[in-house]
């Protein structure tokens, strides 16, 4: 039986954090960000972690933290990593925890978000704009492919969006 969860994916900048604090406010939820529940963790920022142990052991740590929230979570949002869908096994805990929800955004809105971001690693560095396009490109589809739903959310207010997606999981004010 599915869990009372919403997991909410995407590429990064399309607003899983921003959306996800206003939804689990909406229906007093949890809200949980899995990539601030890693930094707490290991005790250091995300850039850090990718710079010193490597994206790697960063992937093994968010898939540790699904099978623990198999077990544990109930009644929360869940943002996850950009990178989180990547992996066959973490989509199969996704959809053990919760109802799995793509946040789609054009890559033009995603780097005019990301313009100024200086915190995520996959974004920073030289040829940023190229890389980011190349690193949509391959995941979109893999997002497409995981998701329950696909919310496009280019033009649309945080509050449009968490209808809809109140209205898709039955969860809102109806």
């Amino acid at each position: 039986m599915k869990k009372n969860n919403i997991i909410l994916i995407g590429f990064m900048g399309c607003g899983k954090s921003t959306v996800g604090k206003k939804l689990a406010g909406s229906l007093h939820y949890e809200f949980m960000d899995t990539d601030t529940v890693i930094e707490e963790t290991y005790g250091k920022k995300i850039s850090r972690i990718f710079e010193e142990d490597g994206e790697e052991a960063f992937r093994k740590a968010e898939t540790r933290l699904l099978e623990r929230l198999e077990k544990e979570a109930d009644g929360v949002v869940i943002a996850t990593g950009g990178g989180m869908p990547m992996r066959e096994e973490n989509v199969r805990y996704l959809h053990k925890i919760g109802t799995v929800i793509f946040l789609k955004a054009k890559i033009e809105t995603l780097l005019e978000r990301l313009q100024n971001d200086t915190e995520r690693p996959l974004a920073a560095g030289e040829d940023r704009e190229q890389r980011l396009r190349t690193l949509y490109e391959k995941r979109l589809p893999i997002y497409e492919k995981a998701a329950e739903v696909c919310l496009d959310t280019d033009g649309k207010s945080f509050y449009g969006i968490i209808e809809e997606i109140e209205r898709y999981t039955g969860k809102g004010k109806n």
